[in-house]
């Protein structure tokens, strides 16, 4: 059974999203499935520092989706004991993972400018997307129905991907090209050979480390390099 752990936060200090609508289209997603009896989902509302590090103890999820705000290089935006924002570091999210590199297959981070904590949580987790710009409250969404549409068909992370992308498509949201699935595949040795499971790199672009896979359509937003509360969208 795959254990999906949603995380969402929304700190009362940034931007409102529909994140209640997220979490229910996913919900229904993968009750619609034929082996639906396969996928377990827990979720965490208004997640705090605390909160991320226990749920991930607590539950030892598979897959772990977050929905959220992002702020590029300065970290992941959680709650503090007040709802105020608390930005969770890059640097700090890819030590935590590194924890659960044994039982995690998949990181999802549903937030704008993303892609700097998927590139370091890849790191130790085969498969990360992240979002290489802002993504609105509609394409987030479509993305993520399309994404586990796929996964409660039986299909591996790289199709699930590409149909959450496609989904973007099809709505006409010229949004397509902003996730970004950082992927690898791990080989199990032989019995004879060296039992450890080591990454198997594929080479890909110009990163020799991962897979990096891109929408087919091009949507522009202006990134605000400035101030935090200025990335913040």
């Amino acid at each position: 059974m795959k254990k999906i752990l949603i995380l969402s936060a929304n700190p009362k200090d940034t931007n409102k999203l529909r994140l209640d609508e997220e979490v229910r289209k996913i919900q229904a997603a993968l009750k619609r499935a034929n082996n639906r009896e396969q996928f377990e989902i827990v979720t965490e509302w208004a997640v705090q520092v605390d909160d991320l590090r226990r749920a991930l103890l607590d539950h030892q999820p598979t897959i772990v989706h977050f929905s959220g705000h992002g702020s590029g290089g300065n970290g992941l935006a959680l709650e503090n004991s007040s709802g105020q924002m608390q930005l969770v570091s890059t640097q700090s999210l890819a030590r935590l993972f590194k924890l659960f590199q044994n039982k995690v297959e998949c990181v999802l981070l549903n937030a704008c400018y993303s892609e700097a904590q998927a590139e370091a949580i890849h790191q130790h987790i085969d498969y990360v997307i992240g979002m290489n710009r802002a993504i609105g409250d509609m394409a987030a969404i479509k993305f993520a129905v399309g994404f586990y549409d796929a996964m409660g068909a039986g299909r591996p992370y790289e199709d699930c991907f590409e149909v959450g992308c496609a989904s973007i498509d099809l709505e006409g949201i010229p949004e397509s090209e902003t996730p970004v699935l950082k992927a690898r595949q791990r080989q199990q040795f032989s019995s004879n050979e060296d039992k450890s499971i080591v990454p198997e790199q594929v080479d890909m672009k110009t990163n020799p480390q991962t897979m990096n896979f891109h929408g087919d359509v091009k949507g522009f937003v202006q990134y605000n390099s400035g101030t935090v509360n200025q990335n913040i969208t």
